[in-house]
């Protein structure tokens, strides 16, 4: 009995022990992210400060606790576009705000129709006659985007600027495929359907140059339209015509070259910056330290604002249809099907919903997916008969696109990418590479079918005829779609089809979409259907907000190793890193596509890469692929 009591008081002691270990790590969780939660009360006189370090989005992606914790690294930084926005648009009017500070020293960037919104609100702070400043080490094109728009530009000493213009390559697998004697089995409609191309081909068809000179032509002569109507200074042809010529008549100082050419107004140290801004902001009164400022933080002043949509009972929905659009209830940051259509369903039944903005910023994805988000959209229409609208933002191509055909009327900007309709698949086969190594299938078939589709022994003639079948008639379908929302014939559908990407302002005059505008006039245009007054009606935009969670493990977890980290803490150079993250974003995202999609794909693999966000799909082998088309 003496033993058994002692192991009983360990027991109990141990059990104690744990319970006071997971109380404290309680308490410290709940410590944390009460501190990383924004602080209204931190707002004060001075400067806004906006520290841009990391991607300009839509819509954030979801972060998954423990998958984060596990792989020990923080997700990228995500900023929302309409929270600049607004967060500007209100400093304008703002007696506590002196001046805006945007720090582009860890900015990656983000899509061009953000970019020129947010520019947009830059002026509109600046028509006030208050100073709009920037500050980076490096500045690229997305930070010139928004530079160009400032008071005044500033480059650290160790800095400079390029300016590369949209375009570039990318990787083709034809050859490591065929040396691995993988059979890569595609299925598609339209002459420019170059999303499979990187499977076939080691270079882009003529036909897909064809569509990308025509589309990064218009995205260029936009942005530099923009640029110089902005910052008339700015000697953009000498920049961009004979970089070499421009960078050596600086004798290789970057910096000295960007002022040279106009691209900035003042270099200096991150000190001499701060130093200016205080001449205009004021000191900082608990802050001595050399290159300190009066400021209020971004993060603060945006609970301080509160979230801008109103408070009217008249509410108009907002749902968003942002990155990859896939099967099942990914996101957000990905366009889960179920998701969204559960979102708008819950929707319906809400009385104080008065109308619909469908926000699309997406290169499209799953074609049974998209055709799932597109009936729900009707649904919304019919049920509550109401106004509908969509808003493209910087993509809405491919499936971006079918997911618009219910709506009444679509708003887009001249930088917006959209079109892409086509459909294909990709299915890879090892016939070949099986029969290297000494494997061959063989057995009895009662039907042509039987067995297939076979990855090993490949597939028939019947399933090929089939599979492409199926593919073409998913176009037809997309064509129907397209030709009754936009009052169109299905050949003159055809004709502009083809799987061919657009600007926004081809596309407009094309027919595909409506009028230019952002989000904020898809949503006047609901508001004046539905018969609402000016101040009589909120935006409500469906879904969860990031929890607490987001903030905190953001701040355990900084990436030092990441694109971002390393151009803060680097000179121009060390921008380049991001090319190395955006490649093996690439790879892995073309695996994901090649393996892990299911059924037949409306995606636009032809818009530029650093718009297209990481592929989100439900991964289950190819197995589970294979199953699905038989499923068809």
């Amino acid at each position: 009995m003496s033993f058994l009591g002692k192991a009983w008081k360990v027991i109990v002691g141990i059990k104690d022990g744990l319970v006071l270990v997971f109380m404290l790590l309680f308490f410290v969780m709940l410590f944390s992210i009460l501190s990383a939660s924004p602080n209204p009360g931190q707002v004060r006189e001075g400067a806004l400060y906006i520290d841009m370090t990391g991607f300009v989005v839509e819509e954030k992606s979801e972060v998954d606790p423990l998958d984060t914790l596990l792989s020990g690294s923080a997700p990228p930084v995500e900023i929302l576009s309409r929270d600049l926005v607004r967060a500007l648009d209100t400093a304008a009017t703002d007696d506590r705000v002196k001046a805006v500070v945007l720090d582009l020293s860890g900015f990656i960037g983000g899509g061009q129709v953000h970019m020129q919104e947010i520019a947009d609100a830059m002026d509109r702070v600046r028509k006030t006659e208050k100073p709009v400043l920037t500050y980076a080490l490096g500045y690229g094109d997305d930070h010139m985007h928004l530079a160009s728009h400032a008071s005044e530009v500033w480059v650290d000493p160790m800095g400079g600027a390029v300016i590369a213009g949209p375009g570039g390559s990318r990787l083709y697998y034809a050859g490591l495929l065929d040396n691995l004697n993988v059979n890569m089995r595609v299925y598609r409609v339209g002459t420019f359907k170059a999303a499979v191309e990187p499977y076939i081909l080691s270079e882009p068809s003529e036909a897909a140059l064809e569509n990308q000179a025509s589309l990064y032509g218009a995205l260029w002569e936009e942005w530099q339209a923009n640029v110089k109507k902005a910052r008339p200074s700015l000697d953009l042809d000498r920049v961009t015509s004979d970089p070499v010529a421009w960078v050596e008549a600086s004798s290789g100082d970057l910096a000295d070259a960007a002022l040279d050419a106009g691209l900035v107004d003042k270099v200096g140290t991150r000190v001499e910056f701060g130093q200016h801004v205080a001449s205009i902001s004021g000191e900082d009164a608990y802050d001595k330290k050399p290159g300190t400022y009066a400021k209020s933080e971004f993060a603060p002043y945006l609970a301080d604002i509160g979230p801008g949509t109103g408070s009217s009972s008249n509410t108009i929905a907002v749902v968003t249809i942002a990155g990859t659009i896939v099967d099942g209830d990914a996101g957000p940051g990905a366009a889960g099907g179920e998701r969204i259509v559960e979102l708008l369903d819950a929707a319906i039944i809400d009385d104080s919903v008065k109308g619909l903005v469908v926000r699309v910023d997406s290169p499209g994805g799953s074609a049974m997916a998209s055709e799932d988000i597109r009936l729900a959209i009707e649904r919304f229409r019919s049920d509550k008969d109401v106004p509908v609208a969509v808003s493209f933002a910087n993509v809405a191509a491919s499936g971006g696109y079918w997911v618009a055909t219910n709506a009444d009327r679509i708003f887009a900007q001249p930088e917006t990418i959209t079109g892409s309709i086509g459909v294909f698949a990709a299915i890879p086969t090892f016939e070949n590479a099986a029969a290297e190594i000494g494997v061959n299938a063989a057995g009895y078939r009662t039907t042509p079918l039987s067995g297939q589709p076979d990855l090993i022994e490949g597939f028939s003639p019947e399933i090929d005829a089939i599979l492409q079948a199926g593919v073409e008639n998913t176009y037809s379908e997309f064509l129907t779609r397209v030709s009754a929302a936009r009052g169109m014939t299905t050949e003159r559908v055809d004709a502009i089809a083809q799987g061919r990407v657009w600007d926004g302002g081809t596309a407009r005059q094309l027919g595909l979409v409506d009028q230019f505008g952002g989000l904020s006039d898809a949503l006047q245009w609901v508001a004046g259907e539905a018969g609402l007054e000016q101040n009589d009606w909120s935006a409500r935009f469906l879904g969860k907000t990031p929890s607490g969670y987001d903030s905190l493990i953001r701040q355990l977890l900084t990436d030092a190793s990441g694109p971002a980290a390393q151009a803060r803490g680097g000179d121009l150079f060390a921008m380049t890193a991001r090319q190395r993250e955006a490649l093996m974003s690439q790879i892995v995202s073309d695996a994901q596509l090649l393996t892990s999609a299911q059924g037949v794909q409306a995606y636009c693999l032809e818009c530029p890469a650093d718009l297209r966000p990481s592929a989100a799909h439900n991964s289950d082998g190819l197995a589970r692929l294979i199953s699905s088309w038989i499923a068809r």
